[in-house]
C-alpha cells in the first residue's frame, strides 16, 4: 500500500498542474485511486508508514478538489469535485481500521472540513471568474451598440449627402436625357429607403442603450483639449498637427483618452503627471496615455473592463489597444487606421 500510495502523490501533483490533463479528469482519477487504496485497506492491514503517506497524499488532494471546483466544465464540476473530496475524508480510515464505528465517523468528518474548505474557495473562485467574463461580455457589447450608432450617423449623413446630390441634378435646368432621369429617380428612392432603414436600425440602437442606462454619445480629437484640461494630476496633451482621421477613428481616441483618464482617477491617485499623446504612424494613429503612479493597483489588473470594451471597438477598425505597467506607471496605448477599414 505504501508503494502504491508513494506513486499517487506525485500523479495527483502533475495532474493538478498539467496544463494538458482536463481538471474534471485529473481530479475524477485521483479522486478514485486514493478511494481504491482506502477500500484495500483492510485487505492490507493496518501499517504505521500508512499514516506519513496520507498525510502527504492529502495535499494533492486539496488541490485538485479546489481546482475541480474553479475550472471543472458544466455538471461535471460536481463529480470531480466529489470525489477526490471524499477521498479526503475516508483516507483517515487507513489508520483507524478496525476501530469504533463512532470514532472513525466522527474523525472522518472533522478530515472532511479541509475539503469542504477547499470546495467553497473553488466554487467562490469560479463565481467570481463567471461575473468577470460576464462584465467583459457587457463592456463588448456596449462598444459595438456605440460603434454601430456611430457608424448609423456618419454612413446616414454620407447617403444623405449623395441623396441631395441625385434630388439636386434632377432640378438642373433644362431637359435631362431619360437614361439619367431614371438614374437619379432610382438613386433617390434607393438613397430613401437607405436612409429609413438606417434610422430604424439606429431607434433599436438607442432603446438599448436607454434601456441600460449609458450613453456613449462622445465626441473626437477635437474634444480633448477640454477633456484633459483641469484634470487632476495635471495632464499634458499633444496632438499632432494636421492629422485628417476618419470620424470612427476619431470617436474612438476620444474614448480610449476618456477610459484611461479615469482609471487613472481611480487607481493611481499618487500619480503627479499625465501624458496624453495623440501621433500619426504612417497610415495609423497612435494614441498613448501614461502616469506616474507608480503602476496602478492589484484592482485594476483584474478589472479593466471598459478597456477590453476598446480592446473589441479597436478590432473592429483594424487596429490594436494594449494596457500595462511601465518603468513608473502605467500606460493605455492604442494604434488605429487613420481612415477606418
Amino acid at each position: 500500500m505504501e508503494m502504491i500510495s508513494a506513486c499517487l502523490v506525485p500523479a495527483s501533483a502533475v495532474a493538478a498542474f498539467a496544463p494538458r490533463i482536463p481538471v474534471a479528469m485529473a481530479a475524477g482519477a485521483g479522486g478514485a485511486v486514493s478511494l481504491a487504496i482506502t477500500a484495500a485497506q483492510p485487505l492490507l492491514g493496518r501499517r504505521p508508514e500508512a499514516t506519513v503517506w496520507m498525510m502527504v497524499e492529502t495535499v494533492p488532494l486539496l488541490v485538485l478538489v479546489l481546482l475541480a471546483a474553479r475550472r471543472a466544465p458544466g455538471r461535471g464540476a460536481a463529480v470531480a469535485t466529489a470525489l477526490p473530496g471524499l477521498a479526503v475524508a475516508l483516507i483517515l480510515l487507513r489508520v483507524l481500521w478496525p476501530g469504533e464505528p463512532s470514532l472513525m465517523a466522527g474523525a472522518c468528518a472533522a478530515w472532511s472540513l479541509p475539503a469542504i474548505a477547499a470546495a467553497g474557495a473553488g466554487f467562490y473562485l469560479r463565481s467570481l471568474d463567471g461575473a468577470r467574463r460576464r462584465a467583459v461580455a457587457e463592456a463588448r457589447r456596449a462598444q459595438r451598440l456605440a460603434l454601430a450608432g456611430d457608424l448609423h450617423d456618419y454612413v446616414a449623413h454620407d447617403v444623405g449627402g449623395m441623396l441631395v446630390q441625385a434630388q439636386a441634378a434632377r432640378l438642373v435646368p433644362g431637359p435631362l436625357p431619360p437614361a439619367v432621369a431614371e438614374a437619379l429617380r432610382r438613386i433617390e428612392e434607393a438613397g430613401q429607403r437607405a436612409l429609413a432603414s438606417l434610422d430604424r436600425t439606429v431607434e433599436m440602437l438607442h432603446d438599448r442603450q436607454e434601456a441600460s442606462g449609458n450613453d456613449h454619445r462622445l465626441p473626437g480629437v477635437e474634444g480633448l483639449e477640454s477633456l484633459v484640461e483641469g484634470f487632476s494630476p495635471a495632464a499634458d496633451l499633444t496632438v499632432a498637427p494636421g492629422l485628417n482621421l476618419s470620424r470612427e477613428t476619431s470617436a474612438t481616441v476620444y474614448r480610449v483618452v476618456t477610459e484611461a483618464l479615469t482609471n487613472v482617477r481611480r487607481h493611481a491617485v499618487q500619480a503627479t503627471r499625465v501624458e496624453v499623446a495623440v501621433t500619426r504612424e504612417g497610415r495609423n494613429v497612435r494614441v498613448r496615455v501614461t502616469d506616474d503612479g507608480g503602476g496602478h493597483s492589484e484592482a485594476s489588473r483584474r478589472g479593466g473592463f471598459g478597456l477590453a470594451g476598446l480592446a473589441e471597438r479597436a478590432e473592429l477598425l483594424g487596429g490594436s489597444l494594449e494596457a500595462g505597467p511601465t518603468r513608473d506607471g502605467w500606460h493605455v496605448t492604442a494604434v488605429l487606421p487613420a481612415e477606418a477599414a
